[in-house]
């Protein structure tokens, strides 16, 4: 244990918005959030908390042990482990910015500034909650942590933290919900997909034309409905983004290339979902990548009946989040609204945040899981 009862405080409302001013005029884009981390650090440290270190992702449990190595984990624990966790990198600034975007700018209940929603909102209401939770015993054993590289699902990002953090039970990932709660969250998958032909001359009758093979797999694409529909995502979304073929206007192309943006629905794994449509069409399918999965949260699980039975509404959400490289139970819930993600003059309410505080601590106090 890293220290007792008597030496925890809350952090007040006034000290998070503190924090979130300073942020915003700490550039964090994605893999550069070293400075971020730095400031972090210290802002932890400095209001009663003891923040770990993994590259540039933190993490405080007051649970956590420090090995021969130097290196901090969690020991074995008879308790379920509840993750709390925010990013701080951001997206580069969109075009259109009226203010500066590392220039916070605080007007009445509104903070304007680049990553003030998207992801400053959360990370300040859930290192407040992490504040007020600790205070008591909770049946769980609780982390916080502030991650990097979310907006491009780096590897250096959260999954840097799980060899340390041992068996995770719950994980809430605070992202600009509207304090709805996300139980599933859509997936990424990006296919190249390539027809073969044969080329011939274009005015006589040679060759064999790969992009008419394509047109026939693209419009599988387009009009297949696959079996397993979601409650709250709907069918799996398959959409054909990018084609190229052909060198010249009187050749027959004897290969056709177009590129497929498919979002699962939380009830395929990518490898499933690879397998089938490799399956389904006659192209050459290469993946990308099947790391980013999909993922869903029973509806009898405690957390989401808590937020029901507190007027919590549930959605399915169609963007990616740390969610899709967490192996284990998640739910996306925190303060913002995600339209206002990635645009220009990003903006979060302070009572936003304040009554994200108060649903977090509503939500998880006391909570069996």
């Amino acid at each position: 244990m890293q220290d007792n009862f008597s030496s925890k405080k809350e952090i007040s409302l006034a000290e998070g918005v503190d924090l979130l001013v300073s942020l915003i005029r700490i550039p964090s884009i994605s893999r550069e959030e070293d400075a971020a981390a730095d400031f972090l650090q210290g802002w932890l440290s400095a209001h009663g908390l003891t923040p770990f270190r993994v590259g540039n992702n933190l993490w405080c449990c007051d649970e956590a042990q420090v090995g021969p190595d130097g290196k901090a984990f969690l020991p074995e624990c008879d308790r379920p482990t509840l993750l709390l966790n925010a990013h701080i990198d951001t997206v580069k600034p969109a075009q259109g910015y009226t203010r500066d975007p590392f220039t916070p700018s605080l007007e009445g209940d509104f903070l304007y500034g680049l990553g003030s929603n998207d992801d400053g909102g959360s990370l300040v209401a859930l290192a407040l909650a992490y504040s007020r939770l600790r205070l008591k015993d909770q049946p769980y054993r609780l982390v916080l942590s502030l991650t990097a590289q979310e907006e491009i699902s780096g590897r250096e990002g959260i999954e840097a933290l799980f060899p340390f953090l041992g068996k995770i039970d719950l994980g809430i990932m605070g992202e600009p919900t509207g304090m709805r709660m996300a139980v599933a969250e859509r997936g990424l998958m990006v296919l190249d997909c390539t027809a073969h032909g044969k080329s011939g001359h274009a005015a006589r009758n040679e060759g064999d034309n790969a992009l008419y093979h394509a047109l026939d797999d693209i419009s599988w694409f387009r009009n297949t409905v696959l079996e397993r529909v979601s409650e709250h995502l709907g069918p799996v979304k398959m959409t054909v983004t990018q084609i190229s073929a052909g060198t010249q206007h009187n050749v027959i192309p004897a290969e056709c290339s177009f590129v497929v943006d498919v979002r699962p629905n939380g009830l395929y794994t990518n490898v499933e979902l690879l397998s089938l449509i490799k399956s389904s069409v006659k192209c050459d399918v290469k993946e990308r990548s099947t790391r980013l999965g999909s993922s869903s949260i029973p509806m009898d699980h405690p957390v989401v009946k808590r937020g029901l039975a507190l007027g919590l509404e549930a959605f399915g959400s169609p963007t990616t989040s740390n969610q899709a490289v967490s192996p284990f139970t998640t739910m996306k819930i925190g303060p913002g609204d995600s339209s206002r993600s990635h645009t220009a003059d990003e903006y979060i309410r302070i009572s936003e945040m304040e009554d994200g505080v108060g649903k977090y601590i509503s939500l998880l106090d006391g909570l069996s899981i």
